[in-house]
């Protein structure tokens, strides 16, 4: 099929070789009664009146990495901007900038584990697209993803809702995925390696909703980390933040190599956690609800909204000090998702 096992600049034509490309790779991995057709769109049931819909691109580098690669993440990552405003994913497109040369076995590997993502997630890749960029215009491959995903009724998340006295729960570990990429991408050799923890979050958002109706907002704190996601709330519902250090959960090998590259793991990427404040009365159904959740084993509770310092996320520290978390004024790590 491949001339060379290499990607020509004739995939992406439209003509025979996007043909022979479309159904000897995408079509297989990820056939669906949808899909296919092979129609400029997909006509898909919705149960639902209410629908979630997200769109995201994915540049990460290296695209493979320690936990996973550029499909998981793109994959993971649409799925859970679904399941953060209490969405059940049903459908995904995925659109592909190929850049010249890219290996046919790099690009069926991103593809099959795409596939796996996907089933074991239980939503359907429908729809899609593929371009091909010449040789040195691209950075191997650059994935856009968009998702579909119905909303009970009953649901409804905003950060907008948070009040003082409401609780800030973590599902785990911070940084991990951050300093995944960065020891990665620089060949920076650690006793403990670090895995990516990147994962749809989508069965864990649904055990915290059915735990308890006190649930204000939930959200995935990827690029900028738990602290812009912390900022963030705080923006939208004009009450302050204030979370203990100790209390949030960091690996040892995560705050020895932040310590190491000059790093804070708040402001690092997550790919596999979410924040969610919750009344103070939902507190312990929903920690719970994540601790009996794979994703969640590690959850804690770190801090709670205040009257005080509108708008502002505040921070105490180990030794009992306090301190302003603002956002990042411009990227800790470039090309981190």
């Amino acid at each position: 099929m491949m001339n060379g096992r290499q990607i020509l600049l004739g995939h992406g034509s439209g003509g025979t070789l996007s043909h022979q490309l479309i159904h000897d790779l995408f079509l297989g991995a990820f056939d669906n009664e949808y899909l296919a057709p092979l129609n400029d769109q997909a006509v898909l049931p919705l149960p639902s009146a209410r629908i979630a819909f997200t769109t995201d691109s994915y540049v990460v580098s290296p695209i493979f990495f320690p936990g996973g690669d550029i499909g998981k993440l793109a994959v993971c990552g649409t799925i859970n901007d679904l399941a953060m405003g209490g969405a059940e994913p049903l459908y995904l497109s995925a659109s592909f900038i190929i850049e010249e040369g890219l290996s046919f076995d790099e690009l069926k590997r991103i593809v099959s584990s795409m596939a796996e993502t996907a089933r074991q997630a239980g939503v359907k890749i429908v729809t899609g697209d593929t371009k091909v960029v010449e040789r040195g215009k691209g950075d191997k491959v650059f994935i856009n993803t968009a998702g579909v995903g119905i909303v009970r009724e009953e649901v409804t998340l905003s950060p907008a809702s948070i009040r003082p006295g409401d609780v800030v729960i973590v599902s785990g570990f911070v940084g991990d995925h951050g300093i995944a990429i960065i020891t990665h991408r620089e060949g920076i050799r650690m006793e403990t390696p670090v895995g990516s923890d990147c994962a749809p979050l989508h069965g864990l958002a649904g055990s915290i909703l059915s735990a308890s109706v006190g649930v204000k907002a939930m959200r995935d704190p990827t690029r900028g980390g738990l602290a812009t996601t912390l900022n963030e709330f705080a923006a939208s519902s004009g009450f302050g933040i204030l979370i203990d250090e100790k209390a949030v959960p960091v690996r040892e090998e995560v705050r020895g190599a932040c310590e190491l590259l000059g790093f804070d793991p708040l402001y690092l990427a997550n790919e596999g956690k979410l924040v969610a404040v919750v009344t103070k009365d939902a507190a312990q159904s929903v920690l719970d609800a994540m601790r009996g959740n794979v994703l969640g084993p590690d959850a804690a509770i770190i801090g709670e909204v205040v009257s005080d310092h509108p708008g502002r996320v505040t921070l105490k520290t180990a030794i009992g000090n306090r301190r302003i978390v603002d956002m990042l004024p411009g990227e800790q790590l470039p090309r981190i998702c």
